[in-house]
């Protein structure tokens, strides 16, 4: 919920910026929403949740919750909650690869929104600050907020005739491989990337080879061109690299998390520069598709043979660096959090029982080969203390955190000046 919340403080940023004449029709402290504000966040809401855009009672429940995300940021001022550059360049970064999610790709966030990709991050910084702030307030006042064993009990025997079935739950682990991990695979797109540094060094033109061979499709067209940028907004290794050169100088070939990149810089004022690069993705091909599988089924035959544990070869093979370190464990799901092709591979399992290799899409740009073991099966039943403790903690948490978030706001509404004005 925060982090919707979150997302649509940010959007109406966007909207902030567009140029319209408006109706006011709140003020909260220093600020003022427009009800054009108003309006996109309702057609928002109803279109995700499937409602009526011109419902009233969905209107007003809409421009509450503003008000309270701009009261929010009034008291995290008057609390001094502060937060770095870094916080919200990454904050930042999560909201536009959502959007990009959102929208299908970079270039079609860029057509609805009439700017180039980095004129938008810039124009959301303000608004990223401001609602990270009162996220962090937010944690602050209930990060650390707890229910007791005894608050757990009163709410199961208060609510439990109310709370839903516990769906039918997997406990599941897995070893991930990614394909582009092979160094056969980087070698290939680190010497490309040479060879056109080669180019470069016998007079190529930059921006005709980046439109060319770039794979960084958001400035490709632009030859390569990021714009100018403040010091702290690109990838360590990148910057590093860039901040080092003098103007029109090109770089050696530089790896990144994205890839490999050649560098040129155009123009440095102070701690902003001005520059443009060449990335080449690694990227997988049959062979190492290939290899892949065949590695996880090796894997997976040893297991089953009982020459070492599952546990074992997550720790030192899998590419899943969060989940390697705890032996492949990826939790406990519900059948409704699961994907279907993975629900369709886990339904076929006993408890006990591995897959073999099945492609897996992390997202746009990742993917891999991993195999599943199905640790544990919960059938579907009435929510149980003994059984569901934690799922009803934190349920009995959530609502305590409603009681007591409920309380404070109204502290804070009889605090910091607001007033609707529909």
């Amino acid at each position: 919920m925060k982090k919707i919340l979150f997302i649509m403080l940010v959007m109406t940023g966007m909207i902030n910026s567009q140029q319209v004449i408006d109706k006011i029709v709140a003020v909260v402290d220093n600020d003022v929403i427009l009800q054009s504000e108003l309006e996109f966040r309702t057609n928002m809401e109803a279109a995700q949740k499937n409602l009526n855009p011109a419902d009233v009672n969905l209107h007003r429940q809409i421009l509450n919750a503003m008000i309270e995300e701009k009261l929010l940021y009034a008291q995290a001022e008057l609390d001094s909650v502060t937060v770095t550059d870094e916080q919200v360049k990454q904050r930042l970064e999560d909201q536009m690869n959502y959007f990009i999610q959102q929208y299908g790709s970079r270039e079609r966030l860029e057509q609805v929104y009439g700017m180039p990709f980095e004129k938008i991050k810039r124009s959301l910084q303000d608004d990223t600050r401001k609602g990270l702030m009162s996220y962090m307030l937010q944690q602050k006042k209930f990060g650390q907020l707890d229910a007791t064993r005894k608050e757990v009990e009163d709410f199961f025997q208060t609510f439990r005739d109310s709370l839903p079935d516990v769906q039918e739950k997997f406990t599941i682990q897995h070893i991930f491989q990614n394909p582009k991990t092979g160094e056969r695979i980087k070698k290939k797109a680190k010497d490309f990337a040479i060879s056109l540094l080669d180019s470069l060094k016998h007079g190529a033109d930059f921006a005709t080879l980046a439109k060319k061979y770039s794979d960084d499709t958001g400035n490709a067209s632009q030859g390569g061109d990021l714009g100018t940028v403040k010091r702290g907004a690109l990838v360590s290794e990148f910057e590093a690299a860039a901040f080092a050169l003098a103007p029109n100088q090109i770089s050696s070939v530089v790896e990144t998390v994205f890839g490999f990149h050649i560098i040129q810089l155009i123009e440095r004022r102070g701690e902003s520069i001005h520059c443009r690069h060449i990335l080449i993705k690694v990227k997988s091909d049959e062979e190492s598709d290939l290899k892949a599988i065949e590695f996880l089924t090796d894997v997976r035959d040893s297991i089953v043979k009982g020459k070492n544990t599952f546990e074992h070869y997550a720790r030192l093979f899998s590419d899943d660096k969060e989940t390697a370190k705890y032996g492949g464990e990826l939790g406990s799901f519900e059948a409704s959090q699961l994907d279907k092709s993975l629900l369709d591979v886990i339904y076929k399992l006993k408890e006990g029982e591995i897959c073999y290799p099945k492609r897996l899409e992390v997202d746009r740009n990742v993917y891999g080969y991993h195999i599943v073991k199905l640790e544990k099966r919960i059938p579907a039943h009435k929510a149980n203390l003994d059984i569901d403790y934690p799922d009803v903690k934190r349920i009995a948490e959530y609502y305590k955190k409603q009681k007591l978030y409920a309380k404070w706001m109204d502290e804070i509404k009889s605090k910091i000046y607001w007033e609707i004005k529909l």
